[in-house]
């Protein structure tokens, strides 16, 4: 299993920084991508809990919010998300009448979909296009990486007590804690070596590299056991089995989400 992890990450991860490099409409279709599969896995979980969520607006909705926020920012955003809401209480209503009775819940759980992974998830864009946005987000995301890395490679080593009995007994609280150590000392390391690579350093200090290294470390794990949280009440494992090792695009983001949404306000906020 932690050879099949590595492979993976080993292949896409150049992908991936790349293209986070490159920017531009190339990183925003890949973003699109991967909350487009998320956003069917999301689906597909409900559907195996018995719920009937509205698939294609749940994929509809998390890729156009994605690119709407590329293209227009957070302009629009209102009547986007009113749509939103119209679209799915009309497709559930509908259903209701032909015979659904628990289109209610249904249309609560494609609504969460397009909102989660299409409203949440472009904050990934967001903070690509802020100012330094390509250093802040090699910042935001690496970061989470370490926490989320560290932690499993601790936790399943050294670990010996439980942080969730139910939702994830396999978390401890030695793994969570090491994440946090080594999401603080990466970030401040990281934001020192983008300084040798063309980033602001009176932007990109060490110092703020930390304090997003702390900030993400010790909230972002929430994201993971939310998801996992989902995956129980349903009785499935993984998502979806896209990348071997780890799961489906779902299992992947669940911490990309939350640094996504977080770093950026934290960043304008603090900084």
């Amino acid at each position: 299993m932690l050879g099949k992890r590595i492979l993976v990450i080993v292949v896409l991860l150049p992908i991936g920084l790349a293209v986070i490099y490159i920017g531009g409409w190339w990183y925003a279709a890949l973003i699109a991508l991967i909350m487009g599969l998320a956003a069917r896995e999301y689906g597909q979980l409900f559907q195996a809990g018995g719920w009937q969520p509205t698939h294609w607006l749940i994929i509809l909705g998390a890729v156009l919010f994605v690119l709407a926020r590329a293209f227009w920012g957070f302009e629009n955003a209102d009547w986007m998300i009113s749509l939103a809401i119209l679209a799915s209480m009309s497709v559930h209503t509908i259903a209701y009448e032909r015979g659904r009775d628990r289109a209610a819940t249904d249309f609560t759980v494609t609504l969460t979909g397009i909102l989660y992974l299409g409203w949440i998830g472009a904050y990934l864009i967001s903070l690509r296009m802020m100012p330094d946005g390509l250093w802040w987000i090699l910042l935001v995301l690496p970061v989470v990486w370490l926490a989320d890395s560290f932690a499993y490679l601790i936790g399943r080593s050294f670990g010996r007590h439980k942080m969730t009995s139910r939702i994830s007994p396999n978390k401890s609280w030695e793994g969570y804690f090491s994440g946090i150590i080594f999401a603080v000392l990466g970030g401040a390391l990281l934001a020192f070596a983008w300084s040798f690579l063309g980033a602001d350093p009176s932007v990109i200090t060490p110092l703020r590299g930390a304090i997003l290294g702390a900030i993400l470390s010790v909230i972002t794990t929430l994201g993971d056991l939310g998801v996992s949280m989902i995956k129980r009440q349903v009785g499935i494992k993984d998502s979806g089995n896209l990348l071997p090792g780890h799961g489906g695009a779902f299992d992947r983001i669940d911490t990309w989400l939350w640094a996504a949404v977080i770093g950026y306000y934290a960043i304008i906020w603090l900084f």
